[in-house]
């Protein structure tokens, strides 16, 4: 069976869009979902992340790969509000993003999940899903002591919650406290979690470390029917065959900058990538030398 027989519709659109498009840093894409300019963040005296332009296609599943240090946890943080830049703009859907809050982003549609799972481990598994809903009517203090205004939604959240603890194997857990699941089971809780939200764009921020290797292929199918459904996805990810299986594009950073974007294949030989990760002695491609891109997940980003 050839690789494009095993592509869903969505998939193949995405290729076929971007496929179009030339390969170099900062390329302008036929329908950014996500837009960022002049974004810089400094510690000290270190330009942490100094992106010019970068854009997200619509429906990709886009890897945003680079060395220990490259800046890519950094990036995240700013375009979801959990840190501020010292200067830039970035928009999603259009609409600029700025200097708002995290909690507001992600009801804009744009959610994310962190390299350290952020579970509320003393609420049990069904909770946590509950909390993913936004617009709970029952949330007011007012509200609150009047269950006929909010119990029709909550019963809806809790319908929705189970069929996608069940859609990610994670339904015999529902009763479980968050703090009882492995590394693994806590990445699926995450990424069930954020759908709750019914998100365009779907940030997930290296969502194989720790994974247990039989759960790989899990995540895996998991990512790519979130795109299927519609949403685009936006990952960062040491695992370069996981980058090469699911990925339509990947951009490259490397001390802070964005050095190289296009299809998996492509970025993979390219010079200054392999210059980035492995040294200027290296002359041969990577999948050519034998050499892996895979860097340590436990280094800063």
């Amino acid at each position: 069976m050839a690789a494009s027989d095993r592509l869903g519709p969505r998939a193949l659109e995405a290729q076929a869009v971007l496929g179009q498009v030339e390969n170099r840093p900062g390329v302008p894409k036929p329908d950014p979902i996500l837009v960022a300019d002049d974004v810089v963040r400094r510690f000290g005296g270190l330009a942490a992340v100094d992106v010019e332009h970068v854009e997200v296609q619509r429906g990709s599943i886009t890897a945003l790969i680079g060395p220990n240090g490259a800046g890519k946890t950094t990036v995240f943080n700013l375009l979801t509000g959990f840190d501020t830049p010292d200067s830039g703009d970035w928009t999603f859907n259009g609409r600029k993003l700025a200097g708002v809050a995290p909690y507001k982003v992600a009801r804009l549609g744009m959610v994310r999940t962190f390299q350290l799972t952020k579970a509320l481990s003393r609420l049990t598994v069904l909770d946590n899903m509950r909390l993913g809903a936004t617009s709970q009517r029952g949330e007011k203090i007012w509200a609150s002591w009047l269950p006929f205004l909010w119990r029709s939604q909550e019963e809806e959240i809790t319908t929705r919650a189970r069929g996608l603890l069940d859609r990610f194997s994670m339904l015999p857990k529902e009763a479980d406290f968050a703090g009882s699941l492995s590394g693994g089971q806590r990445k699926l809780l995450e990424m069930a979690r954020a759908l709750m939200v019914g998100p365009e764009l779907i940030m997930l921020d290296e969502p194989m470390a720790g994974v247990n290797p039989a759960l790989t292929q899990s995540l895996l199918q998991h990512i790519k029917g979130i795109r299927e459904e519609g949403a685009t996805v936006l990952f960062v990810e040491h695992d370069m065959d996981m980058v090469h299986d699911i990925s339509d594009w990947v951009i490259v950073m490397a001390q802070g900058r964005i050095i190289a974007e296009g299809p998996p294949g492509v970025v993979m030989k390219d010079p200054s990538v392999i210059d980035a990760y492995l040294g200027a002695h290296h002359t041969k491609a990577l999948t050519d030398s034998g050499e892996s891109l895979t860097t340590s997940p436990g280094g800063e980003q």
